[in-house]
């Protein structure tokens, strides 16, 4: 369960995530729409993963990133920046590209062991609302040889620019007004 706090955030999530896109080679710059998210729950409780379907600069962007109470050593280059949350302080924000708890829950959604967050609101340490999932997402299923394959040993990869498919074994979609897009494959 994906507890999101009513709180209020320095800088809003879009602010940041549109300075980080503009400083990055394969996002272009321009303005960002966030389309839908999606989460997944870290299975330690320490880290919050969301995943963002963006337009920016004229292109449709999955981008995964995590928060965290503290700066996570050896991946400063992968730092988008930081943000004051009035509820949990400061929170790290990465690339969930290079953050291993990210990959871990797409391996295991890819794996068919973890679902999305269901997301729950919290304020002043109650639950206040369970918010509907805005982006679906679901594996992309096969015959049984392939499901009963053991995936440990491959790499997963993720899409950053979508409509660009990565191929693998095993692929996991985003649904979104219509639409849905392969986020992320084992290979």
């Amino acid at each position: 369960m994906a507890i999101i706090h009513k709180a209020t955030l320095t800088p809003k999530k879009p602010d940041l995530i549109n300075a980080w896109l503009d400083s990055q080679s394969w996002a272009g710059q321009g303005s960002t729409e966030v389309l839908g998210t999606y989460r997944f729950d870290d299975p330690a409780g320490e880290v919050g993963v969301e995943v963002f379907l963006l337009r920016h600069a004229g292109q449709l962007l999955h981008l995964p990133l995590t928060y965290r109470g503290a700066p996570l050593p050896d991946h400063g280059g992968h730092l988008v920046g930081t943000l004051e949350h009035s509820v949990l302080g400061t929170r790290w924000v990465y690339d969930g590209t290079a953050d291993e708890v990210a990959l871990a829950c797409f391996r295991q959604a890819l794996e068919g062991e973890q679902e999305q967050a269901e997301l729950e609101v919290w304020d002043e340490g109650r639950v206040v609302e369970h918010r509907p999932q805005q982006v679906l997402i679901f594996r992309e299923t096969g015959g049984e040889s392939e499901a009963s394959e053991a995936a440990g040993g491959e790499q997963v990869l993720l899409t950053r620019v979508l409509g660009e498919e990565p191929e693998g074994t095993r692929r996991l979609l985003a649904r979104y007004g219509g639409q849905q897009w392969v986020v992320a494959a084992l290979a």
